[in-house]
Order: C-alpha cells, then structure tokens, then sequence
C-alpha cells in the first residue's frame, strides 16, 4: 500500500476492539473539522443519551441491531444499512439489543466537539 493512502484506509476487521465490561469508542481519525470512531458494542451494551451544542453526528450501523434513543422516552430499532443524523442539540444514544455484536462509524464536527450527558 503506497504511503499517500496508509493513513486514509481503515479495515474494520483491524479497527474493531470490544472491551467485556462496557462499549468500546475507538478514534480512528480526527482532524480539525471532524472525528470518525468506530462504536464497538456487545449484547445489551450501550452508548449513554447524549447530545452536542455546536456539532452533528452521523452514526452508520455496519452489523447488528439495536435500539437507538432520539430523545423524549422514545426507541428506534437500528440495523445493519441503516444511518442517522443527529444535529446540534439533539439527543442520542444507542444499546446493543440483539444477541451479536453491534458496530457503527460515528463521523462528528465540528471539532472539539463537547458532550451533554441526559
């Protein structure tokens, strides 16, 4: 693999961690503008509800199902293929509900990026 494209191309297979007590975030890039991190989670594991002042976030879900949180009490089913924007000031979250790993790619930006807990 030529050097221009080393640090461009990013293999799921060798981004991928799971840590067994909780969900694991692994940054795979960032710049100035924006994050991409790989969300790694086992069955019944969770991203906790949050939400961002100034930033989007874009989560694509690669395998597995769970449950994505918009906010007011309400629960989404989420796929392999499916892909949700959550614009400044909206709240999400996300919990691993099926019985095999769950994955998705969360592009966020601008950065530095702070973080709502709700």
């Amino acid at each position: 693999m030529s050097e221009m494209i080393k640090d461009r191309l990013f293999k799921l297979e060798e981004t991928a961690q799971f840590d067994p007590e909780q969900g694991k975030k692994v940054t795979f890039y960032e710049t100035p503008n924006t994050s991409g991190a790989l969300w790694c989670l086992e069955p019944g594991q969770e991203v906790f509800k949050h939400s961002h002042s100034d930033g989007d976030d874009l989560w694509i879900c690669l395998q597995g199902t769970g449950t994505f949180y918009p906010g007011n009490g309400e629960e989404v089913e989420i796929e392999k293929g499916d892909m949700i924007i959550s614009k400044p000031g909206q709240q999400h979250g996300m919990k691993n509900t099926g019985d095999e790993r769950f994955i998705f790619v969360g592009v966020a930006g601008p950065m530095p990026m702070d973080v709502i807990r709700h």
